[in-house]
């Protein structure tokens, strides 16, 4: 005998996305690829993130089913001291009026230069060529 699926509460939606969404708003760039060289891009802020998915915003809309490039600014340091951009790649699934939804199979961490601490900024200062 199997068991039977729990019930929703009245009045809440049934969730059927299979990876959990975060609420995490970052400034993004994006680039919509044609034969795995940009054909157009633009800016916009993330609105949740999932595993496998990116919902954001923009100004101009998106078709579906483009290939897109997605890189973030990543809110945390690499060893405290590096920054890093998340980039993602894969498809457009959806756009309704200025929000975009992107399925992705791949991403990676890039390092997007060096930070210096506070005391290795003092203790190096900038020397003048003139």
């Amino acid at each position: 005998m199997s068991a039977a699926p729990a019930a929703v509460p009245a009045g809440l939606p049934f969730e059927q996305r299979s990876h959990q969404r975060f609420p995490l708003q970052l400034e993004m760039e994006y680039k919509l690829l044609s034969r795995g060289h940009a054909s157009r891009g633009g800016c916009g802020a993330t609105v949740n993130v999932s595993s496998g998915g990116v919902l954001f915003t923009t100004d101009e809309p998106v078709p579906s089913g483009s290939p897109i490039e997605l890189t973030m600014s990543w809110p945390f340091l690499l060893e405290g001291t590096c920054p890093l951009k998340l980039v993602l790649r894969g498809r457009v699934v959806r756009c309704h009026l200025n929000e975009v939804a992107m399925s992705f199979r791949r991403h990676e961490f890039r390092t997007a230069g060096t930070r210096l601490s506070k005391s290795r900024q003092s203790s190096n200062p900038v020397r003048s060529l003139a």
